[in-house]
């Protein structure tokens, strides 16, 4: 019988010589030969090949459990970079992301490459490298290794058909690498979704080893990266649809500053807020979050906006009504669901009810997180009534309370996806949001806008995607006493990363 044939592995050749199980006749007593130098036997040379099957193996399943674990485009395009470096033996390296379908997104990342450096490696021109002819999509672009010859070397030679382009012979200079080896990435679904290159320090090229076992690496990474790339693509259009149901451009209102800052969260969520100029120079504001998440939560919020604004235009001096009317049809026209809101009805200076003084402010929650009064001289939540979410009871109502803002001061609507995403339970978020407020610098009370930008950076981790779209180093923020609403002081822990929430900021200065 002879030994059984094993598996074909990347750089491993299975066939082996096969091996006679019988025994052999045991050779009579002699005097014993000199020592000679060790043959490795049949069996040393399989226990060898299998030992380096599972190196193999092993290695390969490390590094597409790591890829598995990226949950968005960005992470996965960074984690593919960094274990096909450590395949090919490379230091250095970056990957294009251009899908051949120009869906997009487009985009161009590197591992040991500073944006500076891309940006030279950009202005080589695409049929110079072979990454490049790999993205142009040209008969002969399959990717493998080139090795810059010398200066003074002879034309074509150094793994190159033609002589090599002045410019990418100075930016390899610039950057300092010799060699590169490319390779495309292709899923079977979506064709072309662009090509990773990977860049030595010196003239060298991976092995043939190293090659199968980047090769299979890449072909699992790219069906990985196909899917993520859908993924993305869905998000991107799903963010699309909420920002286009949110207002295009916030109203001028004389003696009011309005800004906002809305994020949606990775599955598209249902918060949602709106400013809009009433009759009688009055100005109403609103915040609010439909439960659930995907398309189906973002069209019922872009059904529940557009019908507060109908309400809100007919009856606004009365936000329990605005409430109560939302509540009605909510309960009516999707049972199986709930919402939290919050209307504030801004009434003009010099009107009747403020006493022809400054402005007045009524308003009314259904649910929802408290305003937080932001001035020179007092931060503070303004204490709602505790009310119920809209949907959860037979019938809503609760009284509205009425503030009067000092001139420079700024109110605060936001929703409950701000204070999530902090990560910490509920008494102790709205405690940071309060220090966060009180700690505003002087220089920027003026600009509510400034003041968002702020509150985002210091409230929420360093790595939350609101954050990172702001591009710049978190504020210091002053230290303040726990000021947390008693009605909205229980744990609640941050949620998973799939169900990260919306965060809407709504800031109003009055002059």
């Amino acid at each position: 019988m002879s030994a059984p044939h094993l598996p074909k592995v990347a750089g491993i050749d299975s066939a082996v010589t096969a091996v006679p199980h019988t025994a052999a006749p045991t050779p009579a007593r002699t005097t014993p030969a000199p020592a000679a130098a060790a043959v490795p036997g049949p069996s040393t040379v399989i226990q060898d090949r299998l030992a380096g099957m599972v190196s193999d193996l092993t290695t390969l399943h490390e590094l597409t459990e790591c890829l598995a674990r990226a949950r968005d485009l960005d992470s996965s395009l960074h984690e593919f970079l960094r274990a096909g470096a450590v395949l090919v033996g490379a230091r250095r390296g970056l990957v294009v992301l251009e899908p051949s379908d120009g869906l997009g997104p487009t985009t161009t990342i590197g591992l040991g490459l500073g944006r500076a450096d891309l940006g030279h490696i950009e202005t080589v021109p695409r049929t110079a490298t072979s990454y490049g002819r790999i993205l142009d999509g040209l008969p002969d672009a399959r990717g493998g290794s080139d090795v810059l010859p010398e200066p003074d070397a002879a034309p074509g030679s150094g793994g190159y058909g033609t002589p090599v382009d002045p410019r990418h012979r100075e930016v390899a200079a610039r950057l300092g690498y010799a060699a590169s080896y490319a390779l495309p990435l292709t899923a079977e679904a979506t064709g072309r979704l662009g090509a990773a290159v990977w860049l030595y320090d010196e003239q060298a090229e991976p092995s043939e080893r190293q090659r199968d076992l980047a090769g299979l690496y890449v072909r699992h990474a790219a069906e990985h990266l196909a899917r993520m790339l859908e993924v993305e693509r869905s998000r991107s259009r799903l963010a699309t649809v909420a920002e286009e149901l949110l207002p295009s451009r916030l109203p001028r209102i004389p003696g009011v500053r309005l800004a906002a800052r809305h994020h949606t969260g990775p599955r598209g969520g249902g918060d949602w807020y709106d400013a809009l100029p009433l009759p009688e120079g009055a100005l109403g504001l609103a915040v609010g979050s439909v439960t659930g998440a995907g398309p189906s939560a973002v069209a019922a919020m872009g059904r529940l906006r557009a019908s507060l604004r109908a309400y809100a235009v007919m009856e606004g001096e009365d936000p329990v009504a605005v409430l109560s009317d939302l509540e009605l049809l909510l309960r009516l026209t999707e049972p199986a669901r709930c919402a939290t809101a919050l209307f504030a009805y801004c009434e003009p200076p010099g009107s009747a009810r403020a006493g022809g003084q400054g402005r007045k402010i009524l308003l009314a929650g259904a649910g929802h997180a408290p305003p937080l009064l932001i001035g020179e001289h007092r931060t503070e939540y303004v204490e709602t009534t505790l009310s119920a979410p809209l949907g959860m009871l037979s019938c809503w109502e609760a009284p509205s309370v009425e503030i009067e803002p000092a001139p420079g001061e700024t109110v605060l609507l936001y929703t409950d996806g701000l204070l999530r995403r902090t990560g910490d339970p509920m008494d102790r978020a709205f405690a940071r949001l309060h220090a966060a407020a009180a700690g505003v610098p002087r220089g920027i009370r003026d600009d509510p806008a400034a003041i968002c930008d702020h509150i985002l950076r210091a409230v929420l981790p360093a790595d939350d995607p609101a954050v990172a779209t702001l591009g710049a180093a978190p504020a210091t923020t002053a230290s303040a006493a726990s000021a947390t609403p008693a009605a909205f002081a229980t744990a609640a822990p941050c949620a998973a990363e799939d169900e990260v929430e919306d965060i809407v900021l709504l800031a109003a200065r009055f002059d």
